[in-house]
């Protein structure tokens, strides 16, 4: 039976009110079953903003969390906005992601507050594959900014966070509007038959997903099409065992 009018006009006032569009719904999967499986819509929301940090030395460095982030926007369409705050990201490695440098428009601006203001307004802009900026500090007000500026113009949104010191890592579990919030840290990396050094890597966690559920995942890092794998030694491990999948405790 077709609803009645004014129940569909309530429904259409209702996904206006919470800013919902037909492209926020549409994802981007890892293509990874474990993963996607943990997600709504088994995929990383387009149009929507989401949280990356380092675990351990990588809440400084940031450089695992940011590859993870250039394999996401590598897998997108269009230009990808990267706002930093310090000039030592390596372009090179992020090639090695996936995503190379003829797509990439940098932007170096000194505090998180233009930080904030650029990315909102390449947000807004539109036709972006994905928005990354460097942030330390994310409040509520500025996180729900960024999500309505996401939804609006349907673009991938993440948030590199960084810090300075250790100690100012502990915003990190501070409440925002992000859709999810990963944490990625090194392992060690694919042993070798001959000496040398096999493909990094990382322990993924999903921390949070709104609608979704937590969990942490033992990866391959992203090839040089943006993808991530399950490490061929783990690919037949029954999905309860210890080091592969993890219910994540935060």
């Amino acid at each position: 039976m077709r609803p009645e009018p004014a129940i569909e006009s309530l429904r259409a006032q209702i996904e206006r009110i919470e800013g919902k569009s037909r492209r926020a719904k549409s994802v981007l999967p890892f293509g990874i079953a474990e993963m996607d499986s943990r997600l709504p819509g088994a995929g990383l929301a387009r149009g929507a903003l989401h949280e990356v940090a380092g675990g351990g030395n990588g809440a400084v460095d940031g450089a695992a969390a940011a590859l993870f982030s250039a394999g996401i926007a590598a897998r997108t369409t269009g230009k990808v906005l990267w706002c930093i705050t310090r000039p030592d990201l390596f372009a090179p490695a992020l090639a090695q992601a996936g995503l190379s440098s003829d797509r990439v428009v940098y932007l170096e601006a000194g505090d998180d507050k233009t930080i904030l203001a650029c990315m909102e307004e390449g947000l807004r802009h539109g036709g972006l594959g994905a928005v990354v900026a460097e942030i330390a500090r994310l409040s509520m007000t500025a996180s729900r900014r960024l999500q309505l500026a996401a939804e609006g113009s349907g673009t991938i949104a993440i948030a590199l966070r960084r810090w300075r010191r250790h100690t100012e890592a502990a915003d990190f579990g501070q409440p925002t509007a992000a859709v999810t919030r990963w944490r990625v840290s090194m392992l060690p990396s694919e042993p070798l038959p001959v000496p040398g050094v096999g493909r990094h890597r990382w322990l993924v966690e999903l921390i949070r997903a709104r609608a979704g559920e937590s969990a942490d995942f033992e990866l391959e890092a992203c090839d040089d099409t943006g993808c991530l794998a399950l490490p061929a030694d783990l690919v037949h491990r029954p999905a309860s065992a210890e080091g592969w999948r993890r219910r994540a405790s935060v």
